[in-house]
């Protein structure tokens, strides 16, 4: 295992003389170039190859088929060419094959449909053409399927998005029983959905339900057990209960009275931009989705290109006057500020102190990881600047989407003299930490599996979470974030990899990140910080709260949430189950811990049981 290591150079011929009790050869992440030697098939007995994002040119050796045990093939990001061999269905027992972003062309190999084990296939981002084979319905396992931006053309046989396939989804596609995602925009289908589709029983729905469906003529409809949200419409088959089936979406409110969903309030708006997980379908040229609220907005991904100058957040934050502080961290002060473009944009400028160490690494780290990511829990970032001051001084500066109602941490730990006498200061109900709870969880989820390269944040904590006008939570400040490609496994870590602030910190993996997550879920229960004064070298607020569970529970809980005039045994029954969430996710054992999917899924719970006794 040779990860990440800087190595140089082209891969020598030798190593096909390794030992042939060699199952694992990983090699990913360095600037190894020049072809792949053929002699890699004399490792008969590898099962994991790890090639990728490296500088490899030329074809996949045509022997790589005599490598019948390889359960991994990673190649991705490399300059590789030519055609995918054909002996590549010699590798039955493959469960991963990922070749995107290379140079690759021509057609899909028939015999692919060979490898039944097959789980992940991604081959986007490469020049192949030509039809999918339909062979590729034989991959009844397969739970990811990318063959983004190629040229493929004709019928399709799978889910493809981003190319030119016409005519109706088939029906097999309900025999991909383990998909969860399915991305059909962008081409140019048409006729019904098949109900097949329905057989998918992984596959995970999100978003708002459109309200032109209410125009088609069906007979039924059902989405039961997914994560759409928003207000159910109320024409065409939204009208006929019996028609209807959406049980189990923990946030969709109104429609007819039969179906008992909660009713919808307009307390907090929460229309969102993206779907964390979306099944986009395009119908007559339109793209099924979710608009965002109409305001103006500036983004990276898009022409032209927000760019400000030194002087024009000098004059925006009024000479980064101490009345527009907005709070600070380890590595530089946030201002608030308008920048008068194209009319006025109210921003967050986080300017970094570039004479504290780790700062310029921190703002590389922070435009990294910020770049290619865009969800509706995330702080949005407007554009940077790096540039100079007017002494000659080094500066750098980013500038992010303003959020009005501060951070989480000034919501649960208020400084009486922060409120300027603006307003009088009103803490959070149960309900509204819920819903920040499952806004922080989503961002997590993102960030550690639907990335491309999954994103450890490394500081999660309430100063961190900020929260717009509708008191939607965004997690920002990603000045120690890394990427996971970076950083050593989970099995390999330890203590020396600790980053982060102390009590929510822990050894750097994606578990990391769920350890810190559920201290935020448990300090936004009791309003007791890790750090605080009552918790020692033998107490800290994990065991707290553990320790209190069930029985004493509202001795530790914050006093806020019990002046709520909701049913006692109710409240407490949430709260426990809270609490269950949080202990669960900061266990000591990394292996132990709740993955966030889960703790997702129990978020909803908590809501709808909350929402049910409100109501």
């Amino acid at each position: 295992m040779l990860e990440n290591g800087q190595f140089r150079g082209v891969l020598p011929d030798f190593v096909g003389n390794l030992s042939i009790s060699v199952d694992t050869l990983a090699l990913g992440g360095n600037q190894l170039y020049g072809s792949i030697p053929s002699t890699i098939g004399n490792l008969v007995n590898m099962e994991v190859l790890g090639l990728h994002y490296n500088l490899f040119t030329g074809p996949i050796p045509g022997n790589i088929g005599y490598l019948h045990k390889l359960l991994v093939f990673y190649f991705l990001n490399n300059n590789i060419s030519g055609q995918i061999p054909d002996s590549i269905g010699n590798l039955s027992l493959l469960i991963k094959l990922h070749l995107q972003k290379n140079r690759l062309e021509g057609a899909i190999p028939l015999n692919l449909g060979n490898c039944r084990f097959l789980r992940e296939l991604s081959l986007r981002n490469n020049t192949f053409t030509g039809a999918i084979p339909t062979e590729l319905g034989n991959l009844f396992r397969l739970e990811k399927l990318s063959l983004t931006f190629n040229g493929f053309e004709g019928k399709i046989p799978t889910s493809l998005s981003h190319n030119k396939f016409s005519g109706e989804i088939p029906k097999s596609i309900g025999n991909l029983s383990m998909m969860n995602k399915l991305y059909l925009e962008k081409n140019r289908l048409e006729g019904a959905i098949p109900s097949s589709l329905g057989d998918c029983q992984n596959l995970n729905l999100s978003g708002q339900i459109p309200s032109f469906l209410g125009t088609f003529s069906l007979k039924s409809l059902n989405l039961s057990f997914n994560n759409v949200e928003g207000e159910l419409p109320m024409r065409g088959v939204f009208t006929n209960a019996s028609a209807i089936s959406v049980a189990g979406n923990y946030r969709l409110c109104g429609g007819i009275s039969e179906l008992r969903l909660p009713r919808c309030t307009t307390k907090k708006s929460r229309n969102r931009k993206f779907l964390s997980r979306t099944l986009g379908i395009t119908v007559a040229s339109i793209l099924v989705g979710k608009k965002r609220k109409t305001k103006p907005t500036v983004s990276l991904l898009k022409d032209p290109f927000l760019k400000v100058s030194y002087g024009e957040l000098l004059k925006a934050t009024e000479g980064f006057s101490s009345t527009n502080l907005l709070g600070f961290g380890s590595f530089g002060r946030v201002y608030k500020g308008v920048i008068e473009q194209n009319g006025e944009l109210v921003v967050a400028v986080k300017v970094l102190d570039l004479q504290t160490r780790g700062a310029t690494k921190s703002f590389m780290a922070e435009c990294e990881a910020l770049r290619n990511i865009r969800h509706r829990n995330l702080v949005s970032i407007i554009t940077s600047c790096s540039s100079m001051d007017f002494q000659g001084n080094e500066f750098k500066a980013l500038v992010y989407e303003f959020m009005p109602n501060g951070s989480l941490d000034n919501w649960l730990h208020p400084i009486p003299e922060a409120n300027n006498g603006e307003r009088e200061f009103v803490g959070l109900d149960l309900l509204q930490r819920v819903d920040i709870a499952i806004d922080v969880a989503c961002a997590l989820d993102y960030l550690h599996h639907q990335c491309e390269m999954p994103i450890i944040h490394r500081d999660l904590k309430p100063s961190n979470i900020l929260l717009d006008g509708d008191m939607v939570a965004h997690v920002g400040d990603f000045g120690l974030a890394r990427f996971r490609a970076e950083l050593t496994t989970p099995s390999t870590s330890s203590s020396s990899t600790i980053k982060g602030t102390i009590g929510y910190a822990a050894p750097v993996s994606t578990s990391a990140d769920v350890y810190s997550y559920g201290i935020l879920l448990l300090e936004m229960i009791t309003r007791k910080r890790p750090t605080d004064k009552l918790f020692g070298a033998d107490l800290n607020l994990h065991n707290f709260a553990s320790i209190a569970l069930p029985q004493r529970v509202m001795e530790i809980v914050d006093p806020m949430l019990l002046t709520e005039d909701t049913d006692g045994s109710k409240i407490m029954e949430n709260l426990i189950s809270l609490f269950k969430i949080g202990l669960a996710c900061s266990t000591e054992s990394p292996k132990d811990r709740m993955d966030i999917n889960t703790a997702l899924h129990e978020l909803h719970l908590v809501k709808n049981n909350i929402l049910k006794v409100s109501s």
